[in-house]
């Protein structure tokens, strides 16, 4: 390998890790604050890059009529006590869950898709995609949200092929790709560099920028921060655990639906690509110890390296050398929580 191999493998590494520190960064944010193992992440990254690949072509993305149908079983839930507490209450109610949804519906069927510019097919696309996260909290995981993590998990796992199962109904088993964003390049220390690199890694930083910002500088990101300290507190503090999961879910959805398109503009995306990609950014999730962004974008950036220098010297085995590291880390994690509890026993 010389030096310029080396430079091209750590761009393609900065690129996937960047990808990875999104969905890394989604699962912590679903996990710290509702205690769910979002397995799921996966398939609305595929569904909100297929949707938009749909869209590009002029076609109506068939999720829009599922996330109708979640949206109308979401409201039938919560009919009754809405109305115990008044007609403005259930008006409220019915937006809250159907709003978006008929928004991405009416976008779809009145809207000329395959002529919008780019970005505005790509904002359609997140209207249809994004609303599966809330829904999907409301339906599933807001009626057991005491129960065990064990349970939560075993709901992911079923949720999981559930989606997976609908994916390959509404987008086929054929793989699609999107039109790259900036098609330029140019040369870096004698190394061609792609613009559509530089578009993902910049996007993806001002999205944690965001973040960043939205975490520690509005009320709502406040709240979901109390949440992730302490549920009964916050709830104490007149925070409601179902707007803090609801939310949590809904900035996933987000974050999921873009890494999803970010990917398929680089390579081809299959209805059940998202599971062993999100599963990446469940190791880099796992590095951080599902607790630390810092952590878990910086897990993430190293995922994405060891992937790209795995595809040179052993392409087969690029996967098996990702979903290895997380043997290491849950090592030492283990080895560290079991001294700290040893030595509590000896105090």
């Amino acid at each position: 390998m010389d030096f310029g191999i080396a430079l091209y493998l750590g761009q393609s590494g900065l690129t996937l890790g960047a990808i990875y520190a999104l969905l890394a960064l989604a699962l912590v944010l679903v996990f710290a604050v509702t205690r769910v193992i979002f397995i799921p992440q996966g398939e609305i990254m595929t569904f909100g890059a297929l949707s938009l690949v749909g869209i590009h072509a002029g076609h109506a993305p068939q999720v829009v009529w599922l996330v109708l149908v979640l949206g109308v079983l979401a409201s039938a839930a919560d009919a009754a006590q809405a109305w115990r507490r008044g007609a403005g209450h259930a008006l409220r109610m019915v937006l809250g869950h159907l709003g978006v949804p008929l928004l991405g519906l009416a976008a779809c069927l009145l809207l000329p898709l395959g002529k919008l510019p780019y970005a505005l097919q790509i904002v359609v696309a997140l209207l249809v995609t994004v609303p599966l996260g809330p829904l999907l909290y409301r339906l599933v995981y807001q009626p057991v949200a005491q129960a065990s993590v064990l349970t939560l998990l075993l709901l992911s796992v079923a949720l999981h092929l559930a989606l997976t199962s609908l994916g390959l109904y509404f987008f086929g088993p054929e793989g699609s790709r999107l039109p790259a964003f900036s098609d330029g390049s140019f040369q870096l220390a004698g190394m061609p560099v792609d613009a559509q690199t530089l578009w993902i890694i910049a996007l993806s930083a001002v999205l944690v920028v965001a973040l960043f910002g939205f975490f520690n500088y509005t009320l709502w990101g406040k709240a979901l921060r109390a949440t992730a300290v302490s549920r009964t507190g916050a709830q104490l503090m007149g925070i409601s655990p179902a707007f803090a999961g609801r939310t949590a879910f809904a900035l996933a959805a987000l974050i999921g639906a873009l890494s999803g398109m970010f990917i398929a503009s680089t390579t081809i995306i299959y209805y059940d690509s998202g599971f062993v990609i999100g599963l990446k950014g469940f190791v880099a999730a796992i590095i951080g110890g599902l607790s630390s962004y810092p952590l878990a974008a910086a897990g993430s950036i190293f995922v994405g390296l060891v992937e790209s220098f795995s595809s040179f010297w052993a392409s087969a085995y690029k996967d098996v050398i990702v979903f290895s590291l997380i043997v290491p880390v849950l090592l030492w994690r283990s080895l560290a929580h079991g001294s700290g509890v040893h030595q509590e026993d000896e105090e």
